[in-house]
């Protein structure tokens, strides 16, 4: 299988191909300089959202089981009520869920709440949103602070050779003799490339034990299979290496 290469996509591509992705974490804007005159310019020419209540806050027991935190909201957007958000993660690694996800749940320390996202836009390195609820500037930047998240069935579907990090976590590895090598414990992005961190029971030299730690390129040369039905990673890696 040809080796895999690590684009801007959130998504991982496995056999021949490759790319990777899902929620890479990004530096969250703080302290930005208000840009009111040029934001207003760009805004887009819409009605603002009418300027009710947003979603009282919800028990955690309400929320879907599935939801995932993609970003953060750190500023308001112009004049109009809209909202800058911070992805984890570019658009095509996961940030389009932002793009078309209609329902968002925002939480800050204990407060939780469910919005209507109207429109959602990529304007530079963020993404940009209208919300229910927030019908101007002033409710926009109430808003700041919290984390956004989304069901991961709002996630875009992918290519049947992609995945999302996210889907990775948690999958048993094995290598072709079928040695268990341990579990995905996070993914990590290098530059180059997505890269597997395994974890596996392990002794250390005074006896007691310890977590092992793995890290195997995701990269076609290595990786030969990616079973999600079954929980399973094949590679082609010993366990000495």
């Amino acid at each position: 299988m040809a080796g895999r290469d690590s684009d801007s996509s959130g998504r991982v591509k496995v056999p021949a191909k490759a790319s990777f992705g899902a929620f890479v974490r990004k530096p969250v804007e703080r302290g930005a300089a208000q840009r009111n005159a040029a934001e207003t310019a760009a805004e887009p020419d819409v009605k603002p959202a009418q300027a009710v209540e947003i979603t009282q806050p919800e028990s955690a027991e309400n929320w879907p089981e599935d939801v995932l935190e993609v970003g953060a909201i750190v500023d308001a957007y112009g004049l109009k009520g809209w909202v800058k958000v911070a992805a984890h993660a570019d658009a095509g690694r996961g940030g389009d869920a932002l793009l078309v996800a209609k329902r968002w749940w925002l939480l800050k320390g204990r407060e939780r709440k469910l919005v209507h996202a109207r429109q959602a836009k990529i304007h530079s390195d963020s993404i940009v949103a209208q919300l229910d609820g927030a019908a101007d500037r002033d409710q926009a930047l109430a808003l700041r602070g919290y984390s956004v998240h989304v069901r991961r069935s709002d996630f875009p579907a992918l290519q049947a050779d992609e995945y999302y990090w996210v889907d990775l976590l948690g999958l048993d590895v094995v290598n072709e003799a079928g040695v268990e090598l341990g579990k995905v414990a996070d993914m990590i992005d290098n530059g180059a490339q997505s890269v597997l961190r395994i974890e596996y029971p392990d002794t250390g030299k005074d006896g007691q034990a310890i977590t092992g730690e793995r890290l195997i390129p995701f990269v076609g040369v290595y990786v030969k299979t990616v079973d999600q039905a079954a929980k399973r990673i094949v590679v082609d890696w010993e366990a000495d290496y």
